[in-house]
């Protein structure tokens, strides 16, 4: 059975990268089909081939700058603490202890004042950090309160100032275009009412009326600028102050005799040099700081590094502080050991929703980012928490929090690629819940109401993103599908199966347009439709359950049927549904419903018969070949619904074309196998094909040879003796050219082939009957040494020879009739002629 791509998927949508070779290996498969068995060891092989690539050079990560010029402020800032300390010690033991009496006025009113200075200046810079913190929750250059803020355009913002005043204005009289306006807001209000109606619990730094009326002066940013500005202001003073006395040095005259004040001049430089050393540190420290952040641009760098956007500084600044604070408040090398991952990981976790949306964004951008996507990937996919926290945020459905919830569902869907990550992310209690969540359409069950219910929803929901959450939605679940147990929660999640097949549907206008470019809606269908065929694609018996609860759904197979009748300019979306049929005719309820849906074999027969397609759709032609050889196998009454389509003779004649004549074979055959006695009069032209069949048995090898070997028999069967001697004349070939040839293929396949797994079988048959036609035929397959050959087939049968059709390694559809039937029986004619 095809099985899916195992490579990770990066498509397109709206805010997704597009990766156009995976997308064509996703549609394009190989050549391995459902008729022969796929080797568990060839798929290891591959799938170590693709994952194991060239070591790519470790990339340093960008935040290490910060991390780097944190440490170097801090050792400037933690020893302009250091002499400060010393300085405040010896003048409070020293002058003021030792010398206060003696001192003169002058030195004692400049010591004082110096040591206010430095007690505002380290007073402020304490808290600077706290309220820099404080202010990296907002955007400083919008002055808005959270990113959330970001998103209210200057005209909304006047029409709440206008609904706050509104009662006031309804007792004027409203004119029409007033009305349109309150309507307006009436619908804003609706929107929000979730946002209404929810209990805010805690403050945030802006609704904190410190002071009435004075909300401006006392926000995070002015404040932490006022600080700012304080501690620059107290170190030049205390340089001025500092340098006046060392210069003047004027401490008062010391009289002869008086051992007091002996070494008050030497107490007074040590602390006015220390004060000097101290501030002109600190100033210093913010030359350094203001020199690398405004002059060197080293934020903007990093956040151009982290490719953060526009409004990324904020983070970027977020961070460094923390990195800064862990440095001054704990050793200096706590701040090396911070990462933007780990820190974005910690935000995620926050009970505030700016810090939520801060550490979303970073980690997408993060898991996005090529250069450090794998490494991000790696820790979230180690952090289980982190994981059940992305998954929780998709159930948040209010319109303010949808940027979160996007981000989350892009860094899934980023993460889902792993498989190892996929588990996980199907383990969390809920997952499957929360990602259908993701899966909202605008279509209503009636037809004719679509695009009256499209735009009411689109009213109710103004400019929230459905569209691209159900892109995110259906690629997460495509990934996850790639693991068999993760198919088998997708199908036991009540309501899910429906969603996506919901997805699947197209209009005929829009099958029919042309497009340039991958459209939203094309990206949309073929999502669901690969997700479909994998579900579809499952092996044992979850996939049996599967592929029942997917047939059983009322839409899928007329779905699917609109796009084979009208999607002839998207053969990428045909071949996915075809592929689909093809799964689905693996189970026997699935099989009568696709051929009972009126249309399908038809559009099938339009696609595989259509000669205008041969250049330009290969694979599509092909895989409808096998769609129908899967439908016709085992199936009367389908092999009766074609046999009335009047595709017979065409399907003689495709046997001559080499793109479409092995899937002709095998229809050909199963119409002869399946199709009952009484449709023996229908299926007498047939006979037509024996001369093209034996001349492909003579001159063809490998699949072509064992699918008309297969056939030559079941044609054969229909002439008699005499009419079989005209076809070989006709085809200027004897029969003990095709004897030879046929011990020359047991020969050739000592083994059973995983290839070719039946044409051991199909030569044992056609043997059979050429021996039971003319007893002639015994002595000439005698003479060419048939009966050894049957004996080592029988010391070389395996199971691979006794199904028609595989599900990967798993055989399905068995022969009625064993190989070792057919070896005895052929022996036992070699033994009586």
């Amino acid at each position: 059975m095809v099985q899916p791509n195992n490579s990770a998927e990066g498509e397109g949508s709206i805010h997704l990268q597009i990766d156009e070779p995976h997308r064509l290996n996703e549609t394009r498969s190989s050549d391995n089909t459902i008729f022969e068995p796929q080797s568990s060891i060839e798929k290891r092989e591959s799938s170590t081939a693709t994952s194991v690539g060239p070591t790519t050079p470790a990339v340093p990560a960008p935040e290490k700058k910060l991390t780097l010029f944190a440490l170097r402020l801090a050792v400037l800032e933690k020893a302009a603490t250091g002499l400060g300390t010393l300085g405040f010690i010896w003048a409070t033991v020293v002058l003021l202890g030792g010398f206060a009496i003696t001192l003169d006025q002058t030195d004692f009113w400049f010591i004082t004042i110096i040591l206010l200075i430095e007690g505002t200046r380290i007073f402020s810079r304490s808290h600077e950090l706290e309220w820099q913190h404080q202010a990296t929750w907002s955007i400083a250059d919008a002055g808005i309160n959270s990113f959330r803020a970001l998103k209210i355009s200057s005209s909304f913002i006047i029409e709440n100032i206008k609904a706050i005043f509104k009662p006031v204005l309804a007792v004027r009289k409203q004119s029409q275009r007033s009305r349109d306006f309150a309507r307006t807001i009436d619908s804003i209000t609706s929107r929000n009412s979730d946002l209404q109606g929810k209990i805010v619990r805690t403050w945030t730094s802006s609704e904190v009326p410190l002071l009435p009326y004075a909300q401006w002066i006392f926000r995070a940013r002015h404040i932490s600028k006022m600080l700012y500005w304080l501690q620059l202001l107290s170190a030049s003073a205390c340089v001025a102050l500092s340098l006046m006395k060392l210069i003047k040095r004027n401490y008062g005259e010391i009289e002869k005799g008086d051992t007091d004040k002996r070494n008050r001049e030497s107490a007074l430089n040590i602390f006015y040099s220390l004060a000097l050393a101290e501030a002109l540190l600190f100033l210093m420290e913010k030359a350094y700081s203001e020199f690398m952040i405004s002059y060197c641009n080293l934020l903007d760098e990093v956040n151009k590094e982290c490719d953060l956007g526009p409004s990324g500084v904020v983070s970027i600044k977020r961070f460094f502080y923390d990195a800064y604070s862990r440095c001054v408040n704990g050793s200096i090398f706590d701040g090396l050991k911070m990462d933007m991952v780990t820190f974005a990981m910690d935000l995620l976790a926050s009970n505030s929703s700016d810090e939520q949306l801060i550490g979303a964004k970073i980690l997408r951008q993060f898991a996005m980012n090529q250069r450090y996507s794998d490494d991000t990937l790696q820790k979230i996919g180690i952090n289980i928490s982190v994981i059940e926290r992305l998954v929780e945020i998709l159930n948040w459905t209010d319109q303010e929090e949808e940027e979160i919830r996007r981000s989350a569902a892009e860094i899934l869907s980023k993460l889902a690629g792993k498989k190892q990550n996929s588990i996980r992310i199907a383990g969390v209690p809920g997952a499957m819940e929360s990602i259908s969540s993701l899966l909202q359409t605008c279509r209503s069950s009636s037809g004719a109401s679509d695009e009256i219910s499209e735009k009411r929803i689109i009213s109710d929901h103004a400019h929230y993103g459905f569209l691209t959450f159900n892109h995110l939605g259906l690629l997460i679940l495509k990934k996850l599908a790639r693991d068999h147990d993760n198919c088998g929660k997708i199908g036991s999640t009540r309501g899910l199966l429906p969603k996506i097949i919901d997805f699947t549907h197209a209009e005929e206008r829009f099958l029919k347009e042309e497009h340039g470019t991958p459209d939203d809606q094309i990206m949309t269908l073929k999502r669901s439709l690969q997700l479909v065929k994998r579900l579809a694609s499952t092996t044992g018996n979850t996939g049996k359950n599967l592929r029942r609860n997917l047939s059983e759904i009322v839409f899928t197979i007329s779905n699917i049927r609109d796009i084979l009748r009208y999607g002839e300019k998207q053969p990428m979306l045909q071949q996915l549904g075809i592929e689909i049929l093809t799964c689905l005719a693996l189970e026997e309820d699935a099989t009568e419903r696709v051929g009972g849906t009126g249309g399908v074999l038809k559009e099938l027969f339009n696609i595989f018969l259509n000669k205008g397609m041969l250049e330009n759709d290969k694979q599509v032609i092909t895989k409808a070949g096998e769609a129908l050889a899967m439908l016709a196998l085992e199936s009367k009454n389908n092999c009766q619904r074609i046999l009335k389509l009047g595709v017979l003779e065409s399907l003689v004649q495709a046997l001559e074309v080499r793109l479409v004549r092995v899937n002709a074979a095998r229809i050909l055959r199963n119409l002869c196998t399946y199709s009952g006695s009484n449709c023996f009069h229908q299926l007498k032209g047939i006979t037509n094909a024996t001369p093209i069949v034996l001349k492909a048995i003579m001159s063809e090898e490998h699949k072509l040879q064992e699918v008309m070997v297969g056939l030559g028999a079941h044609v054969l069967a229909f002439l008699s003796p005499e009419e079989s001697s005209l076809m070989f004349k006709k085809a200027e070939i004897t029969e003990a050219e095709v004897a030879n040839e046929l011990v020359q293929i047991l020969k050739k396949y000592r083994h059973p082939p995983i290839k070719v797994p039946r044409i051991r079988r199909f030569a044992i048959e056609l043997a059979i009957w050429m021996m039971e036609d003319k007893t002639t035929n015994v002595q000439i397959f005698k003479d060419f040494g048939m009966e050894k050959e049957l004996e080592f087939v029988l010391e070389t049968t395996a199971e691979l020879e006794s199904f028609n059709i595989f599900s990967g390694a798993v055989g399905m559809s068995r022969h009625s009739t064993t190989i070792h039937s057919l070896v005895e029986t052929a022996l036992r004619l070699l033994a009586d002629g």
